[in-house]
């Protein structure tokens, strides 16, 4: 029961949504209305991921601190192997939130000498695993769901990373990275005041760069919510159609987003009746291989090592999200 208050009223916000329909009603607006619903949802939704951004971003900055691009990377040169990779990985968990943030430090890193596995293994864990993404999805779908879409992410991010390895493909990183050598200095450490500072900077850039996403997300989820019959979505993403998870993830890929603008997409889908692996499929399609984050990426792969990369996320996602819907009772 406490969990159940945490989950439901601490991370959901359950009371805000209350709130917010007493509010509505008081205006003389029919909640139970189409758009009635649609505004209590756009608004409640807002809000509440709004809020669960700015303390999110504000304990991950403050953590992130402790970790700048070099000491990353002394931390991973220590490592070799599967360790390399799995350390890669979880080191993304604490790094910046979206694809597009992720480039230049994989650039760094691979420019500094780390094996490019293992530089892969955090290009595809940072985007699509981080400590703001257990939160939020545990607010959504509940510890269980949460804990391993992480753990399916980092087991993404380590086979990705491994597999890139083992095909050699040195020699396809653009030369500019290859022949230029990162600082190697020492860092100086930040004293506690620059740590909270650093972080409340970065919830402030943070705001201003996905805020408008989230605003589009949220919209959507209310279309979805409100104005879409819950037969459609069944038919498309639900459990009569093998291929919905295929799809899903197709069409994820060229949008650009982080986790908090799908997250109130996942939720409304979830809710109309979308499997749950189909939807976590299209979480991981938008956040990890978005159209934008792979122009960027061109700069510093060539063509079939970008090529490569897609296929083994494109793979990676499909799977977890057929297995997320084989074991979807079990999860839920």
């Amino acid at each position: 029961m406490i969990w159940d208050f945490i989950q439901n009223e601490v991370l959901g916000m359950k009371w805000l949504n209350r709130v917010i329909g007493s509010l509505l009603s008081l205006t003389g607006l029919d909640i139970e209305s189409r758009i009635g619903a649609s505004i209590q949802f756009f608004l409640y939704d807002v809000i509440k991921i709004t809020v669960l951004l700015c303390i999110l971003i504000f304990i991950v900055s403050y953590i992130q601190s402790y970790f700048p691009p070099e000491r990353s990377r002394r931390i991973m040169g220590r490592f070799h192997g599967f360790w390399a990779n799995l350390i890669a990985a979880l080191l993304g968990t604490v790094t910046p939130f979206c694809s597009c943030s992720s480039i230049p430090l994989f650039m760094g890193f691979t420019s500094a000498g780390l094996p490019l596995g293992v530089t892969f293994s955090f290009l595809i864990s940072s985007p699509m695993v981080d400590l703001g993404s257990l939160v939020l999805l545990m607010s959504i779908f509940g510890a269980k769901v949460a804990i391993v879409y992480v753990i399916a992410g980092l087991i993404v991010a380590v086979i990705g990373g491994s597999v890139i390895e083992r095909l050699h493909l040195e020699d396809q990183v653009e030369d500019f990275i290859r022949n230029s050598h990162m600082n190697v200095q020492d860092e100086q450490g930040m004293r506690q005041s620059e740590r909270l500072n650093y972080a409340k900077e970065q919830v402030v850039g943070t705001l201003k760069k996905v805020f408008p996403y989230i605003l589009a997300g949220v919209g959507i989820g209310a279309v979805i919510h409100n104005w879409i019959p819950e037969s459609w979505i069944e038919t498309v993403l639900g459990g009569n159609n093998p291929f919905g998870v295929i799809l899903a993830t197709i069409v994820g890929i060229p949008m650009y987003a982080d986790i908090f603008g799908t997250i109130p997409i996942a939720e409304a889908l979830l809710a109309k009746g979308a499997l749950l692996g189909t939807v976590l499929a299209f979480m991981m399609g938008v956040t990890t291989l978005s159209l934008p984050s792979m122009i960027m990426l061109k700069k510093a792969i060539k063509p079939k090592l970008l090529g490569i990369f897609i296929l083994i996320c494109t793979l990676g996602i499909i799977l977890v999200g057929y297995g997320f819907n084989l074991f979807q009772t079990i999860l839920l």
